[in-house]
């Protein structure tokens, strides 16, 4: 049997209670430090619920936020090819212009002949 922990203080199994949330007891006696740690742990527990409330919203700014990202690459990626796309139109369009000026001197080298 591989269990950890010793004999007197056996390892836990499950999960572990959370010692900040347990509720105090009514019959506890109502202290000053008492009231300072149940007001504070009254507190904790509506921030808890105020999170766990706000976990759809938080969830649909994510979404929003990957959606945002998404559609930005994607026009960036649309620049990046139209950009590819206008380079290989101006190479043709430069060899074309040079092809044209070739001809255009051989015709003038013709003609002073």
């Amino acid at each position: 049997m591989n269990v950890t922990g010793t004999i007197g203080r056996p390892a836990p199994h499950g999960p572990r209670r959370d010692t900040q949330m347990t509720p105090i007891p009514a019959s506890a006696p109502t202290t000053g430090a008492n009231d300072l740690t149940a007001a504070g742990r009254l507190r904790q527990e509506q921030n808890r619920t105020r999170k766990l409330q706000l976990i759809p919203e938080a969830m649909a700014r994510s979404h929003m936020t990957d959606l945002s990202l998404e559609a930005e690459s994607q026009r960036t990626a649309r620049r990046v090819a139209l950009a590819a796309r206008m380079q290989r139109r101006s190479r043709r369009l430069q060899r074309r212009a040079e092809r044209a000026s070739r001809r255009a001197r051989r015709a003038l080298a013709q003609a002073v002949m």
